[in-house]
Parts: structure tokens; C-alpha cells; sequence
């Protein structure tokens, strides 16, 4: 008569053998354009960003580190709320092993080796120090794919096919069209009304990551938060001074342009900055204290006779927007800041509520801006 560590064993067998017979060889096109064969679903990953979770949770609520073997260890740090919501429901993170970067060439590929993955999802910004390193050889070797994906560099371009990539490769494309439908459908609340108004466009400054060191400004080129300014019909005053992505403009090329509006993106950045100027936005936030920092901030040179701070057209924002999936829902309230007569019916946090109640593990808990002008 088998014992129970026979059953056991031959259990397992069997749902190794169910979980191979099921998996079938794909081949997926990644964001950098890449063809990458891989057995698909997969189940062992590991996240080469631990924000990624940020569309992992859209796919899988129900458990969204059900196959997570691995990640990088910044989520803890550049979202420590989020991360604390996620660590209440699902404790089992805190067991997963962490990473170091491929860009800063922390990464090992030993450890990872090890985990057994069946990808490693990538970050598309990380993809030239990832080639340098050879990190892709060596992973190669090892028979693990890399697959890149991106809501960061271009999101506006890359987050769908980015969601329908990761669908694909977990077997939850319905998720993943369930996800995006809802993307769309929030984004045209702006970009219809945007088209039919054409109205008169403010002048913007993002300020990104303000408060967070002593020099200023860094701000958005034509990408990210610079394209939902537009969008969101503003225009970006950094849009012909920084040419990229991401940049920095002094203190006079603000005081010249003299925005309408300054738009702040913040957070808890405490692990990187204990007791910095930046602003606390994101759930749970200390609204009060978030304000006072936000009116700090204006104090500053760059500040100086500007039109946003004379009016108090000075806002901050949650700046993981920038780095996550949930970007409409930062378009609309930039849209409801610029243009306030256009869209009064416009509820960027019902927006948000309504994602965490449909899509996310995690229960909404606002927080996500504060303004120095009252809606």
C-alpha cells in the first residue's frame, strides 16, 4: 500500500507532467522588437523590474506573485505604500528573492540561473546596459529567455502591447483586452473632448521629482508626463529644450517661459531621501503635509513671478504614473487641472477607484495628488 510520502511524490509528478503538457512553444515579438521563443504559460519569472507588478496585478489579482521566482528589490523602495498594501495581502513577497540591476550590473546570473525561470521580463530602458554586460549571452546559454517590455520610456506607445505581451506569455489575454479596453475608454474621455474643444492650451511645467535633491528642474521632454501634458491639452514648455525623454531646465528657461501651470510629481521617497522636500503623494498620503511641501516649493527661484504660483495653479501628482500601466488616470486629472469648464464631470479618482475595484489585488486609498488651488 503506498505511503503518504509516495503519494506525495507521485502528485507531484503528475502536476509537473500536467503543467509541461499544457505548456506549449511560442514565439512572441517584444517591445524591442525582438523574436523570443519561450513555452508558454509560462510559470517560473522573474521581474527584472519589481514594478512590473504594477501590470502583473492587472493580469492576475487573484495571486499576482503566483509565479513570480524573482525580482529586482525596488518596488519596497520607490513605492513603499503600494508595496506595504501588497506585502498585507500577499506576505508570501516578502519570501521571494531579490536582484540587483542589469543597469547598474548588480545582477546575478548564477542566483538567477538557479530560480529555473522560464523568462526574465525586462524593462526596455535596461536593454543597452543588459547587451553590455552580456548579460543576455549568458542568460541565453543558460536556455532563459529575456523578453522586454516597456511602460516607462515611450508608455503611451508600449504599455498595450506591453499588457498584451505579458497576457500571452501568462495565458490571460482576456485580462489583458479586459485591461486595455478600459485604458481606452478612460483615455478618449479626454482626447475627444480635447479634439472637439481645441481649446486655448496653458503653458506647463512639469516639475519631476521635485524637492527630491537640491538642484532644479528636472522635467519631461516630448515623452511620458511631457505627452500627457499635451494630451491632456496643455504644452509642455520643456518640449524644444530638452529633446529626449527625460531632462532638466534651469531656473531662468522657467522664469522666461513663465508656465500657467506646475504640475510636481511626487512620493514617498524616504528610502532615498529621509525628510526631503519632495511631495508625499500616493495612497494613504498626509494630505496636510503633502500641501505645505508643495507650497514650499514655490519658494524657489524658479518659482519666481511666475503665473501658475500667482494664481496657485500648482499641483502635485503621484509620480509612479509615469512608470506604470495607470497613466490615463494621470492624463485625466492633468486635464481637469488645465481645463477645468471642460471637463467638470470628469472624476479622475472614481477613475482610479473603479481600476483598483475591477483590475487590482489592492483595496484604492486616495492620495494620489493635491493642489494648492481647490477643484
Amino acid at each position: 500500500m503506498p505511503t503518504p510520502l509516495l503519494k506525495a511524490a507521485a502528485g507531484a509528478v503528475l502536476a509537473l507532467a500536467a503543467t509541461i503538457a499544457l505548456a506549449e512553444e511560442i514565439t512572441v515579438t517584444d517591445i524591442a522588437g525582438r523574436q523570443v521563443t519561450v513555452d508558454a504559460p509560462v510559470n517560473r519569472v522573474i521581474l527584472g523590474e519589481g514594478r512590473q507588478i504594477y501590470l502583473l496585478g492587472a493580469l492576475q489579482p487573484e495571486n499576482p506573485f503566483e509565479h513570480v521566482v524573482g525580482w529586482r528589490e525596488d518596488f519596497s523602495q520607490a513605492d513603499p505604500d503600494n508595496y506595504a498594501s501588497y506585502a498585507a495581502k500577499f506576505p508570501e513577497l516578502e519570501d521571494i528573492p531579490t536582484f540587483g540591476g542589469f543597469k547598474d550590473g548588480t545582477f546575478d546570473v548564477e542566483q538567477a540561473a538557479a530560480l529555473q525561470p522560464d523568462v526574465v521580463l525586462m524593462n526596455l530602458e535596461a536593454k543597452t546596459a543588459t547587451e553590455d554586460a552580456a548579460y543576455d549571452d549568458k542568460l541565453a546559454r543558460l536556455g532563459i529567455p529575456i523578453v522586454y517590455v516597456d511602460f516607462r520610456e515611450a508608455p503611451l506607445e508600449h504599455t498595450t502591447p506591453s499588457m498584451r505581451l505579458m497576457g500571452e506569455l501568462l495565458g490571460e489575454q482576456e485580462a489583458a483586452e479586459a485591461f486595455i479596453d478600459f485604458s481606452e475608454t478612460q483615455m478618449a474621455r479626454v482626447t475627444e473632448t480635447i479634439e472637439t474643444a481645441d481649446p486655448a492650451r496653458p503653458k506647463v511645467f512639469i516639475d519631476r521629482a521635485g524637492g527630491y535633491s537640491e538642484e532644479c528642474c528636472m522635467s519631461f521632454g516630448p515623452g511620458n508626463f511631457g505627452e500627457y501634458v499635451e494630451i491632456a491639452g496643455g504644452s509642455n514648455i520643456a518640449d524644444g529644450i530638452i529633446p529626449n525623454t527625460f531632462g532638466t531646465l534651469n531656473p531662468e528657461q522657467i522664469i522666461a517661459a513663465n508656465p500657467d501651470q506646475v504640475v510636481v510629481t511626487g512620493g514617498n521617497w524616504n528610502a532615498y531621501v529621509p525628510g526631503g522636500d519632495w511631495v508625499g503623494v500616493g495612497p494613504g498620503a498626509d494630505m496636510d503635509a503633502a500641501r505645505t511641501k508643495l507650497q514650499a516649493l514655490t519658494e524657489r527661484t524658479a518659482m519666481t513671478g511666475i503665473e501658475a504660483v500667482e494664481n496657485d495653479d500648482v499641483h502635485a501628482i503621484w509620480h509612479q504614473f509615469y512608470n506604470s500601466p495607470y497613466y490615463f488616470v494621470a492624463v485625466q486629472r492633468l486635464a481637469k487641472w488645465f481645463h477645468p469648464e471642460l471637463f467638470a464631470d470628469l472624476d479622475p479618482e472614481a477613475t482610479l477607484r473603479e481600476l483598483h475595484q475591477r483590475f487590482l489585488p489592492v483595496d484604492y486609498t486616495p492620495g494620489y495628488w493635491v493642489s494648492l488651488k481647490d477643484d
